[in-house]
């Protein structure tokens, strides 16, 4: 599904790089956590592997492709859902309206498609009512779940998340995780979550740390 090739990051020297020489591979329909302290590197490496940014070395593969050759907005675009802390909801909107926008701008094979959209929701919990309510008057853990809904919603096969439960309770935590496993088991996705808490790490089905510079599986 996803594979780095000696990939390798600096800002401005390479004798600084936050990592080198990184040979991964992330399979689908499994969950894979990246662990590591703030500033070590991991939210850069999530950055790497879902376009928004450059490697200085090395190349990243999307089955058998790689993404620049892809093209990194058409890769965003399609084939990267991407959860973050902040949820990054269209704050003006409501939940269902948040997915049926993510359906359009993705040109999902759902788009349009009011019910799936509504389906969704009521599986992760929301009710006819919250989903059609501003998302700001939702809980922090009720806004994360309609930014996960949104990745479960697209086609997109690649799912990666920055700090996902950074924000939330121990409750609303294993909630979470539960509903990322789902997306890997049952969806067949590949998913990627960058986190700080062994728990975490401990739910998904591989779990790499990095530190001084290197990855090392756990």
């Amino acid at each position: 599904m996803l594979k780095t090739n000696n990939l390798g990051y600096w800002y401005t020297q390479q004798k600084n790089s936050l990592f080198e020489n990184v040979n991964l591979e992330f399979k689908a329909g499994q969950s894979c956590a990246i662990v590591g302290q703030s500033g070590s590197g991991k939210t850069t490496f999530l950055s790497l592997i879902a376009g928004l940014d450059k490697p200085k070395e090395g190349t990243i593969e999307f089955d058998g492709s790689d993404i620049n050759q892809i093209g990194l907005t058409n890769y965003r675009k399609k084939d990267v859902s991407i959860v973050f802390q902040s949820y990054n909801l269209f704050t003006y909107m409501s939940p269902l309206n948040n997915l049926l926008t993510a359906l359009a701008v993705t040109q999902s094979s759902h788009a349009g498609d009011k019910d799936f959209a509504m389906d969704m929701l009521r599986k992760l919990g929301l009710t006819d009512a919250q989903m059609k309510k501003n998302v700001q008057q939702l809980s922090g853990g009720q806004q994360q779940r309609v930014a996960i809904a949104r990745t479960m919603v697209c086609d997109a096969k690649l799912v990666v998340a920055d700090e996902p439960t950074g924000n939330l309770d121990e409750d609303n935590t294993a909630e979470v995780i539960e509903l990322f496993q789902q997306i890997a088991h049952e969806q067949g996705k590949c998913v990627i979550i960058v986190t700080r808490e062994s728990t975490v790490a401990k739910a998904c089905d591989n779990a790499y740390r990095l530190a001084k510079h290197e990855f090392s599986m756990i």
